[in-house]
């Protein structure tokens, strides 16, 4: 690593420091949801929209990078997006009402979005095609711990002093990465003519909110039962419709249509929806699964999930290496291992063990992490220079999308078929039958008085739960193994 210069270094600094923050922030709000329910008074379906309000503004947001990027240039847009992002998350934190935390984060989300893009964007023209798989592998401790390390802190911080800390902790944090942001970075890409296409932003904006609503609300509304979702689905064919033809025929549209006629872009735009699939959801199903079937606290869950993060870096210490040597194969490894790990999770049942648990998120962060490297370098590597900051929007865009989509898909399955496995267990315990009855007593014992069909009951229960887990966790197995033959659909990168 002789070869980086000393601003090589401080560039790379300062986009891994930006985004793990920004990824930090964004996924410890989780933890401390239901201190806020209290404290703001809200109920659980008004409490969530916290979250989705934010990821809303976030994905309608970020479609602007390329065009922000070329407006302000690097340096002054990524200082006022962390100026603003962390503003905006003080004042989150010192929210006395539901709807004034609603507006905070929409400004939050608003400001958050070109981060990540415009950091990608960044290191890919900062650095020669030739150290690609080094540099996005050390950024990528900020785009993948981000989201790990934040429930960890944020849950410490809500534990020690209470949730207002967890924003409260991002000041000082978002004052020094503007620092270095302010010390690192060019305003290059400035291009101030560039005409802003502001119809095909509302057309995309419309289609992109609709889609997040639609699946961030519609296990709660019952999905086409309720007029609501039938109405977000409608607007989001409408619009995305509409936007395609307009990119089509627009003097200066949003995106270029030549972004698209890449070939190894497009494919990476495939693969990078189903790696923002895979990402969250065992974050999303252990910390449920361990807290209510098994009685784990808050602190140890955050400690067990944390082994993705060790994962991930057991992944730095060759992802570079077998990136320059052959990155499809490494693509295709880093899934083929994340289906290992699905299986594995699928393959658990109620009485797992706090090594199973800890084992199983090592062995997926060290298949993300062997994945990401590989895929961010044969999406990009023929991609012209011109085109990057959009492309790397257009990235970050499906990546968001394609973690809400299979969040709410996992949790269909793991519902629905929590559901129907709760009757179909129910249908074989009938207490009137004298064997079956004696079988039971033989397994869960009298239990100091407690009536048996309520303990029969409770047992039901969460064995209907651990089923639907078990399912949430083959989908993630089956995305995995759909996602790996497609490496090999990649081209040769150029040098």
């Amino acid at each position: 690593m002789r070869f980086f210069t000393l601003r090589q270094w401080l560039i790379l600094f300062t986009v891994q420091f930006a985004t793990l923050l920004f990824g930090a922030t964004m996924t410890s709000v989780a933890v401390i949801l239901p201190q806020m329910k209290g404290a703001l008074s809200a109920t659980q379906d008004q409490v969530s929209w916290i979250i989705t309000f934010n990821l809303v503004a976030t994905a309608i947001a970020t479609p602007l990078t390329g065009w922000l990027a070329s407006k302000f240039g690097w340096r002054n847009l990524m200082m006022s997006a962390i100026a603003g992002f962390t503003l905006f998350s003080v004042l989150a934190g010192m929210a006395e009402s539901l709807e004034v935390m609603l507006v905070t984060r929409v400004f939050q989300g608003l400001f958050g979005a070109p981060i990540f893009p415009l950091g990608q964007a960044i290191i890919l023209a900062s650095f020669s095609r030739a150290q690609h798989p080094l540099v996005l592998m050390a950024w990528g401790v900020g785009g993948v711990m981000g989201p790990i390390l934040g429930p960890l802190f944020g849950g410490l911080m809500a534990e020690l002093f209470n949730w207002r800390w967890a924003f409260y902790m991002i000041a000082p944090l978002g004052i020094i990465a503007m620092l270095f942001a302010f010390a690192a970075l060019s305003n290059q890409e400035k291009s101030p003519n560039q005409r802003f296409d502001y119809l095909g932003f509302i057309i995309i904006a419309i289609a992109i909110g609709a889609t997040q609503l639609m699946f961030d609300r519609g296990q709660r509304l019952d999905w086409l039962d309720s007029f609501e979702i039938q109405l977000e689905l409608l607007l989001a064919g409408v619009f995305f419709y509409l936007f395609v033809v307009h990119m089509m025929t627009a003097r200066d549209p949003l995106f270029v249509p030549a972004t698209f006629t890449d070939r190894n872009f497009t494919i990476g735009l495939f693969v990078v929806t189903i790696m923002g699939m895979l990402q969250y959801t065992p974050m999303i199903l252990f910390p449920p699964l361990l807290q209510e079937l098994r009685g784990y606290p808050d602190a140890i869950v955050g400690y067990l999930l944390a082994a993705r993060g060790m994962g991930n870096f057991i992944s730095f210490m060759f992802v570079a290496q077998f990136t320059r040597i052959s990155p499809r194969l490494c693509l295709f490894t880093g899934l083929s291992i994340q289906a290992v790990a699905g299986f594995w999770m699928s393959s658990l049942d109620i009485n797992m063990t706090s090594a199973d648990v800890f084992w199983s998120n090592i062995l997926h962060g060290v298949g993300f992490g062997t994945a990401y490297t590989p895929m961010a370098v044969l999406t990009f590597s023929t991609l012209p220079m011109r085109l990057l900051t959009q492309g790397n929007a257009i990235f970050a865009l499906l990546r968001l999308l394609g973690s809400s989509i299979f969040i709410a898909l996992t949790l269909v399955v793991f519902f629905r078929t929590s559901a129907e496995a709760n009757v179909n267990l129910a249908s074989l315990i009938n207490a009137f039958d004298p064997r079956n009855l004696t079988a039971w007593i033989s397994i869960l014992g009298d239990r100091e008085g407690t009536p048996l069909k309520l303990t029969l009951l409770s047992e039901m229960r969460q064995q209907a739960a651990m089923i639907g887990y078990i399912n949430g966790f083959h989908l993630l197995t089956l995305a995995s193994v759909i996602a790996a033959p497609m490496a090999f659909l990649f081209v040769n990168r150029r040098n």
